[in-house]
């Protein structure tokens, strides 16, 4: 029964668009326009009754695009379809942006399969053991983190399912709550970097993928914190729905060689202490030096992040001036001459420019030849005649040029000379060179952040029991060298130190490293003789079942953008573009109310399409009329992001919902996981209306890294 009431509303929703298109199409007066509108609702009946989406897109756009060639010209007609689908697929096959879709999901794959995910979230239970809700918390902040680092939404619900889902039932939680968490927290991925459906978005719009990647790091977060806002809410309200774990399952016991110092002192660092002291009750030295170096990382850490702060602080930045490259009486505008470089557009993966840091190459003066002048040192070289060449060297017995002349050369005068008239040495520092030498005076606000660390360090050690030195531990081992591996990607990226290409297969080797350390470990544990040859087995596994899936998601991307492609092209053929753009100007929208209909749209469609479909079929249809409205794409894109993740939270297509459903136990029903997606679909408008109230959410990072 309950199938059949989701297939009576496919039908439904099906049946109110055929009969839009047969109420609202002019048959009379039927234009090419009309016939890409009608293509465009044709295409949308087609992918909810189960097509492929990319030959759907495929098949529909070659189809009218004949009809398009053929009401000009019916004898080129065929001709040029097959032309058509020629440069469009070679066009996607030249887009370098999807270079990096298999890398990131072939990274995403082999950490997923690095057995990590169970360590990690038991690591977080137990570190938020005392937060109301800890579970369905720790089982967010998992998928966040596990998001970050495969942006895989299929494969973190699913691991999720069978890890999170259990427990969650077994300790009392709802239905409804437990599956929301999961479902919610496993659609992170779509938003937060390294996201797949950002490439995409960034491939469609001619948008940086750098700048998008800045841009979503904040709202995801945001989102994820709003998320668990809620279900604190939710258990502080409702205990029944989240209740307090047991004490048995929410501590750790000390590790076995540190029982005689736990009995003696609850704080686990002055314990380590005075065993270091010479009270160590037995426990051997190389063991509590081990254990104390463990309990000193938080300060090592600590410490570090104040150096490099003070030093950026205190750096002197060095302006240069370069008006003495400049001929008199010769502008230097490169737009005049012709010269400048053609900026690199469409691509999405521009460089971000270089300003106020003072790396940039020294502008070209008016011949190109003048090397710059070395001034201070008394090294330089006469500068060049008029004719552009070196007067030759004074001949023996020659007049002394006056001080101006040899000032003006560079050479040392009567001034500079020491108490003989002998220059200075080459290694002697003038005045000058000792005070670029000096640090800037100390800002007020590096007290501030000084005096904060201290007092997180100072509450760090005050509550470090022996429990929460093992619960650290634990995250050593598995929170850690994942973050390691994202910071390491997306810091890459973020700063302009590696494009997003580069930085996916850095995060491919990384996420081979990774399975590679964590099988063998788990072998290590269980049956340390075959660890070496099961790990090899486990790798050799591992690769072949990423590999086929990577190759398999990555044909559907391109597949779809070669789709895509040509149904945009038979759609701007049939002019159904610009009688949706007459159709929305002549609305006279505000930029406001054009945002609001967009998204309204874009929410709506979240319901029967996927993600991919709204992106490749809708987008091109949103983004030319951006201009008119003079929103920024990278904006747009960002709000498009987080309201496409309704697409895999909202009914009847709802893919995160059918992905639990196929791991989740027997008793546990579609409508009930629905129930629980519900609350957090509205938690996504609330996040969506605070990006748009707040846009320096996601316009500030970006702003301050590359504009």
């Amino acid at each position: 029964m309950r199938i059949r009431k989701e297939l009576w509303f496919g039908f439904g929703l099906m049946a109110l668009i055929l009969g839009t298109i047969v109420v609202m199409t002019p048959w009379g007066n039927l234009t090419n326009g009309h016939i890409g509108l009608l293509m465009l609702a044709l295409v949308v009946v087609t992918i909810m009754l189960g097509f492929p989406t990319a030959f759907t897109l495929m098949g529909m756009g070659v189809l009218f695009a004949w009809l398009a060639y053929r009401s000009v010209n019916p004898d080129l007609a065929v001709r040029q379809v097959l032309d058509l689908m020629v440069q469009r697929t070679y066009a996607v096959m030249a887009n370098d942006v999807l270079i990096a879709v298999p890398l990131f999901v072939f990274m995403g794959y082999l950490v997923e399969r690095s057995a990590l995910i169970e360590r990690l979230f038991r690591s977080l239970h137990l570190s938020l053991a005392r937060i109301p809700g800890s579970l369905a918390v720790a089982t967010i902040v998992t998928c966040a983190i596990f998001a970050t680092a495969t942006g895989i939404v299929g494969a973190v619900v699913t691991l999720m399912g069978l890890l999170a889902f259990p427990a969650m039932l077994r300790a009392g939680y709802s239905t409804q709550l437990s599956a929301g968490s999961i479902t919610a927290g496993g659609c992170l991925g779509i938003l937060i970097p390294p996201s797949v459906l950002l490439i995409v978005y960034g491939a469609t719009a001619g948008v940086s993928v750098v700048q998008l990647y800045a841009g979503a790091f904040f709202p995801g977060l945001m989102l994820a914190a709003l998320y668990v806002g809620y279900v604190i809410l939710v258990a502080k309200l409702k205990p029944s729905a989240a209740p307090p774990l047991p004490e048995s399952e929410s501590t750790v016991p000390p590790s076995p060689a540190l029982v005689p110092l736990a009995t003696q002192r609850r704080n686990a660092f002055t314990g380590l202490l005075g065993a270091l002291g010479g009270r160590s009750l037995g426990v051997p030295a190389s063991t509590v030096w081990g254990q104390f170096l463990v309990t000193m990382l938080p300060a090592l850490a600590i410490g570090s992040l104040l150096v490099v702060t003070y030093l950026g602080a205190t750096k002197v930045v060095e302006e240069v001036d370069y008006s003495g490259l400049e001929i008199a009486g010769f502008a230097a505008d490169e737009a005049a001459t012709g010269l400048a470089e053609p900026p690199v557009s469409g691509t999405g993966l521009a460089e971000p420019p270089v300003s106020g840091t003072g790396l940039a190459e020294p502008p070209v003066s008016g011949t190109g030849l003048a090397e710059p002048p070395v001034s201070g040192t008394g090294l330089a070289e006469p500068p060049a005649g008029d004719a552009g060449l070196a007067e030759p060297p004074a001949e023996e017995g020659a007049a002394a040029e006056p001080p101006a002349a040899q000032a003006a050369a560079g050479q040392p005068t009567g001034t500079d000379a020491g108490p003989a008239g002998v220059a200075e040495p080459p290694g002697a520092s003038s005045p000058a060179a000792a005070a670029a030498a000096e640090r800037l005076p100390v800002p007020g606000w590096f007290w501030i952040v000084l005096a904060v660390a201290l007092a997180a360090l100072a509450g760090i050690y005050a509550f470090m029991t022996w429990e929460r030195l093992e619960i650290f531990k634990m995250l050593l081992l598995s929170f850690f060298p994942l973050a390691i591996l994202i910071l390491a990607v997306l810091g890459s990226i973020v700063f302009g130190l590696a494009t997003p290409t580069e930085a996916a297969a850095v995060g491919a080797l990384g996420g081979f490293v990774l399975a590679i350390a964590y099988r063998y470990a788990n072998h290590r544990r269980e049956s340390p003789s075959r660890a070496t040859s099961q790990t090899v087995r486990d790798v050799g596994v591992i690769l072949r079942e990423s590999s086929f899936l990577t190759a398999k998601t990555s044909a559907m991307v391109c597949w779809l953008f070669v789709g895509s492609s040509i149904f945009s092209a038979a759609f701007a053929l049939l002019g159904g573009q610009e009688i949706v753009n007459q159709w929305v100007l002549s609305l006279d929208l505000t930029p406001v109310q054009f945002m609001l209909l967009a998204q309204f749209i874009i929410f709506i469609l979240g319901w029967p399409l996927e993600w991919t479909e709204i992106i490749v079929i809708f987008m091109p249809i949103f983004i030319p009329l951006l201009a008119h409205f003079q929103i920024d794409p990278l904006f747009f894109g960002l709000l498009v992001a987080l309201n496409l993740q309704t697409a895999f939270l909202s009914p009847p297509v709802a893919m995160a919902a059918f992905y639990l459903k196929g791991v989740a136990p027997p008793h546990v029903t579609l409508n009930q996981i629905f129930g629980g997606m519900l609350p957090f679909m509205g938690i996504q408008v609330v996040a969506l209306a605070l990006l748009y109230i707040f846009p320096g959410i996601g316009l500030w990072l970006p702003e301050v890294l590359y504009r």
